[in-house]
């Protein structure tokens, strides 16, 4: 008898309406990303969430990338979906790839906020200006760079070594109100104060 696989059915139905919303105005595949997002989430609760879409350009290709980034009570999920293509997959049609990543709160080692501010002196307190970039980082994996070490002198054969920089994971989003909307940028920061205040706790 042959043997049947069986395609387990995930459904987004149980995300957050607000989430859904987002996603779905970002116009990026909604359906794809709600189902990529929810298998990652596997039931568990929303507290946070940003979604952030990003259009970039080369000399022959537009490409169209969403990251959702979701905090739950006990993890950071993040979830980034691209397009490729026909040029792409040698006469194939386009395609997409969804990844996702669950990182522990305990794993997260810091948030940080950069704020673009024009025309400081007249800066309206609590604006907190147009534009912001939020830098997560984390230690899930980390990437070693070694070349060889030298010194001073050019005429110099000698075995120094090696010098090595190590650098963690991390993401870094940048919203900007004129580009994303004032809505993106609010809750940019929203998420991001929910997530400062859960790795304080």
């Amino acid at each position: 008898m042959a043997s049947m696989s069986v395609t387990r059915q995930v459904t987004s139905a149980s995300l957050p309406k607000a989430l859904v919303d987002d996603i779905s105005n970002a116009g990026y595949y909604p359906a794809l990303v709600c189902d990529v997002v929810a298998a990652a989430l596997g039931g568990d609760q929303v507290v946070s969430h940003l979604v952030h879409c990003e259009t970039t350009f080369d000399a022959t290709t537009v490409r169209r990338h969403i990251t959702v980034l979701i905090l739950t009570p006990s993890r950071l999920v993040l979830a980034h979906t691209d397009d490729h293509g026909p040029a792409e997959t040698e006469g194939a049609g386009s395609f997409a790839t969804a990844t996702t990543e669950t990182v522990p709160l305990t794993a997260v080692r810091g948030v940080m906020l950069a704020h673009v501010v024009a025309d400081p002196e007249n800066y309206e307190p609590g604006s907190l200006g147009r534009e912001l970039t939020v830098t997560i980082g984390w230690g899930t994996v980390s990437r070693v760079d070694l070349m060889p070490a030298s010194c001073a002198d050019p005429e110099c054969e000698a075995d120094h070594g090696y010098d090595g920089t190590i650098t963690g994971d991390d993401v870094a989003l940048r919203i900007s109100a004129d580009a994303d909307g004032d809505a993106v940028l609010q809750q940019a920061v929203r998420f991001a104060a929910a997530l400062s205040a859960a790795l304080a706790g």
